[in-house]
């Protein structure tokens, strides 16, 4: 497994660069909210977390557009599409938070989708009855 700055060096050729793309995911307010030191920037944060940040941002950039489309999605997987105040709530959270909560309510709805499948799929067996009654009759 490579270190997070051999990673950048690879993929970006330094760290600037991936300053600069990940400025470009964060401008507006369509994914970020700015929780950053204002006198350090992206610039004094480690490769790791700014590589994790780009992968994330990428990827809800891909699938969702905007982090408002990515809370109604995870409102509509935990059947709360309805409730303002939930989603409110949800609003204040950051988009890798965010995303982190889609994947698992997404991966925790499939695993209870495939239970009831399975379920649904799997002849019940008849239960014997033993005759109890009798064994305890005979004994005494």
């Amino acid at each position: 497994m490579k270190s997070p700055i051999a990673t950048v060096k690879e993929t970006f050729g330094d760290k600037a660069k991936l300053v600069a793309e990940l400025e470009k995911l964060t401008k507006g307010d369509d994914l970020w909210v700015s929780r950053l030191n204002a006198k350090k920037g992206l610039a004094h944060v480690s490769n790791a977390k700014l590589l994790r940040l780009q992968k994330t941002f990428t990827a809800v950039k891909e699938k969702f557009g905007t982090r408002a489309k990515l809370i109604d999605a995870i409102a509509e997987i935990e059947k709360r599409a309805k409730d303002e105040g939930y989603k409110t709530r949800l609003g204040a959270y950051p988009v890798p938070r965010l995303w982190d909560m889609y994947q698992s309510a997404s991966k925790r709805v499939a695993g209870a989708e495939k239970k009831a499948k399975l379920a649904a799929a799997k002849p019940k067996a008849e239960k014997k009855a033993a005759p109890k009654k009798k064994a305890a009759a005979k004994k005494a």
